[in-house]
């Protein structure tokens, strides 16, 4: 991911020589103590104008270099003394000197590809060895590229360096090892993901789930459920909440159990793919209710669902998605709750996509559905209900659905997962909805400075951002150039190839550098789709 956009070049612009002299001192000021600092944290070399620069740049950002001289005395002969005795007859010298790669770059193809773009400079003005001192840091890197070490090291203490040359030949040898140990590294990469779920995860998530599994039955496991339990509640305000080994799906049939016991009629809204589905569920329990349903991503207003609720005065409950997963719209809430209180009605939300993306309120809420995955940031598998009252069993429902034998048993009425529970319990640490609504602002920026068209505003949720590609160009096969790639957006739903729809979501941990590359890298894909489209 790091290096998918980077471009490698002899430095010529005034700007690229500013970041040069930045980077020097980083390095050789900061970080490796062999000059002296200045308030103006640059270090220009002393052999500036005789030095050829070999650049990596991010976007117009310069993040390696190597310098190249070919003038004699060479450092080396300065330290070393008249340094041909240590070289094969008829060798044609050059040096490499300054060799640095900013910190984030250094686990990448930076290195390895600055070295390749130096040897066929060197190439062409006929060197046929080049010299170094080389950090006893990054001595192992370095033989790994084909430099071999002469000479005993030079330099000072805490900054000792290792003469040492590469020829082509050792370049050469070394390539196919270095490129094999490059896919290796590659092949174990992760791929940057903006998929609803699976989530990128935290580290100490991770390390959570992969501790040894307690029994359910256990104090310490009955401890954490409690703790997780009660941290959902205050992260809500909601009453009550009950974890399941399950879905999203899960825990919205248990939802609509409950609702089979309530007397009258209900009302569900619906305007995108998750909205559909509550209907799919209240149809499979056989609920009696009446629909509001418009075309997908348009705006359903509290007006509308008021003469609605004043036309069918035997509705008794409502259930509407929060965040619609399949565009992002995001209902209001506060409004909902304020007008089914006014008359009389019992709100049930699906909030899959909101809890942990945004805040909410569950306080007065009959019954609210999320998942450990998605905006909690956590593996999926887990089904949480939130609930307004306290719930008894029922025997009409099925023993796996009803909410009262989760109630009346802490939440661990059958087996459970510890391992999924503790995952939770570490994530639940995470939450920081300020970062994510700020993220969500500056991609949609991006993305729209880009060309493409976002579906809503400011106003749809930060966790999903929906984009409509134009007909001419497929969203399978934009979203499979992408994930090459390594960045993963949601594409490969039926309900989003059927509209030409791809989505990012920004949920879990979201390094905000690595997103925003990734959106650039976005428009650059879809700017040429268009200039293919302009030339044909």
């Amino acid at each position: 991911m790091e290096n998918l956009s980077l471009q490698y070049k002899i430095a010529s612009e005034s700007c690229e020589f500013q970041q040069i002299y930045s980077l020097n001192y980083q390095t050789f000021v900061e970080e490796i103590p062999q000059h002296e600092g200045n308030p103006e944290r640059k270090l220009i070399d002393k052999f500036h104008d005789e030095n050829t620069y070999v650049i990596a740049k991010d976007e117009g950002e310069v993040v390696g270099m190597i310098a190249v001289r070919a003038k004699r005395p060479f450092s080396l002969d300065l330290k070393l003394g008249n340094i041909n005795e240590y070289l094969p007859a008829g060798a044609v010298p050059c040096e490499i000197r300054l060799l640095s790669v900013k910190e984030s770059y250094r686990s990448t193809r930076v290195f390895y590809q600055l070295c390749e773009r130096l040897v066929s400079y060197c190439l062409e003005k006929g060197y046929t060895m080049a010299l170094i001192s080389g950090t006893v840091r990054q001595l192992k890197l370095y033989k790994r590229i084909g430099f071999q070490p002469f000479a005993d090291l030079v330099g000072e203490e805490g900054a000792n360096f290792q003469p040492m040359y590469l020829t082509r030949e050792s370049f050469e040898n070394s390539t196919k090892a270095f490129q094999k140990l490059m896919i290796r590294k590659t092949e174990k990469s992760v791929p940057l993901s903006f998929l609803p779920g699976p989530v990128p995860l935290h580290g100490t998530v991770e390390e959570a789930f992969k501790r040894e599994p307690d029994s359910h039955r256990s104090s310490v496991f009955i401890n954490e459920m409690a703790e997780v339990r009660r941290s959902l509640c205050e992260i809500t305000n909601a009453n009550h909440a009950k974890v399941a080994v399950g879905t999203g799906t899960l825990s919205n049939d248990m939802v609509a159990a409950q609702l089979k016991s309530l007397n009258g009629s209900g009302l569900i809204l619906a305007n995108g793919e998750f909205g559909y589905r509550l209907i799919d569920h209240a149809n499979r329990f056989d609920l009696y209710f009446h629909t509001f349903q418009k075309d997908w991503n348009e705006a359903i207003s509290l007006g509308e669902v008021e003469s609605c609720l004043k036309e069918n005065k035997n509705i008794k409950w409502l259930w509407t998605v929060h965040c619609e997963t399949s565009t992002g719209y995001l209902y209001d809430l506060d409004g909902l709750l304020s007008l089914c209180k006014r008359y009389g009605i019992e709100l049930c939300v699906d909030a899959c996509s909101s809890v942990g993306t945004i805040p909410v309120n569950f306080k007065e809420v009959y019954f609210a559905t999320t998942v450990s995955g998605k905006g909690l940031g956590s593996y999926p598998g887990l089904a949480i209900v939130f609930h307004r009252d306290e719930i008894q069993p029922s025997t009409s429902i099925p023993r796996y659905l009803d909410v009262g034998m989760y109630e009346v048993n802490g939440s661990i009425p059958f087996t459970h997962s510890s391992n999924m529970v503790r995952a939770l319990k570490e994530a639940l640490h995470y939450l920081d909805y300020e970062m994510h609504e700020k993220l969500a602002q500056r991609v949609r920026c991006v993305l729209t400075q880009g060309g493409f068209q976002i579906l809503g505003d400011e106003n749809y949720s930060p966790g999903v951002i929906t984009i409509a590609l134009e007909r001419e160009q497929c969203s399978r096969q934009f979203g499979d150039v992408l994930k090459d790639r390594g960045i993963l957006l949601s594409y490969e739903s039926d309900y989003l190839v059927k509209r030409n729809w791809v989505q990012v979501a920004l949920m879990g941990k979201q390094n905000e550098r690595k997103v925003l590359k990734a959106m650039k890298i976005l428009n650059k894909e879809y700017q040429s789709n268009v200039d293919s489209r302009v030339v044909k």
